[in-house]
């Protein structure tokens, strides 16, 4: 099957410091990857190189065949990638509803002319619009608070909002950074089993980081791990934990640990 994302020597340099070095993998269409490290092991800079937020010094990332290396990252959200960030940056001062609206108001079918004049196409279009917002935030358990401020809800809900704004965008590839940060034990078993629902239901391919071996050894199908912005393994759950250089570098030192 031909990789939804490919990932082809990237390295990033910033002055004498090299953040990633020649890194590559690939991200198999319907598959949840996960990328995991130390901290400082490069994994944050390759999702801002994914999506555009920064331009690797050297190499390529293609998603679904084509370049998107020096995109910008409104056109690589256009293009079909969406991602979430380990502090959840969310429109505080606006309602649940309007953080999804702006996401869904990327792909409306109207002009902001037609929109301002009233015309029935843009009626139409803004009616499917807030339906569609409406139905998301259903799914995403958000319903019955859709017109509470944003930052007023709990941590959990927070982070189910960014990841209904995220998928408003409609992507093919959701890029998750740190999903289960700050969430005890049982809110992260109810994580896994809510992005399996996630993935199923929206058939969407996910690329994780995650600290919590737990979450990446039950959810991932395959696995990257990073150490000073190399590639140190990668492969299935069960091959990167039995990996010598894995144990030493990252998953001896979580030992005990969630």
């Amino acid at each position: 099957m031909k990789p939804l994302l490919e990932v082809r020597g990237v390295t990033m340099r910033f002055g004498g410091l090299v953040a990633l070095s020649d890194l590559s993998f690939d991200v198999t269409p319907g598959h949840a990857h996960g990328i995991i490290g130390p901290n400082g092991a490069g994994k944050t800079t390759a999702f801002n190189v994914i999506t555009g937020i920064y331009a690797p010094t050297q190499g390529d990332v293609l998603f679904r065949g084509e370049s998107v290396t020096g995109c910008r990252p409104s056109t690589i959200a256009h293009r079909g990638i969406a991602r979430t960030f380990q502090n959840i940056r969310l429109f505080r001062d606006l309602t649940v509803f309007d953080n999804v609206r702006i996401a869904c108001d990327a792909h409306a079918r109207y002009s902001w002319p037609g929109a301002m004049i009233q015309l029935p196409s843009a009626r139409q279009a803004e009616k499917e619009t807030i339906g569609r917002c409406t139905d998301l935030l259903e799914k995403f358990g958000l319903g019955n608070e859709i017109h509470e401020r944003a930052g007023d809800l709990p941590y959990g809900s927070q982070r189910r909002l960014e990841i209904a704004r995220a998928m408003a965008l409609q992507p093919s590839l959701l890029l998750l950074d740190e999903p289960a940060a700050g969430m005890n034990s049982a809110e992260t078993l109810n994580l896994v089993e809510f992005l399996g629902w996630l993935r199923d239901h929206f058939s969407v391919t996910m690329l994780l980081i995650e600290h919590h071996m737990q979450l990446v050894m039950t959810f991932c199908d395959r696995i990257t791990v990073l150490d000073f912005g190399k590639t140190i393994a990668e492969g299935t759950a069960d091959e990167v934990r039995k990996n010598p250089e894995v144990i030493e570098a990252y998953l001896g030192q979580e030992d005990g640990h969630e």
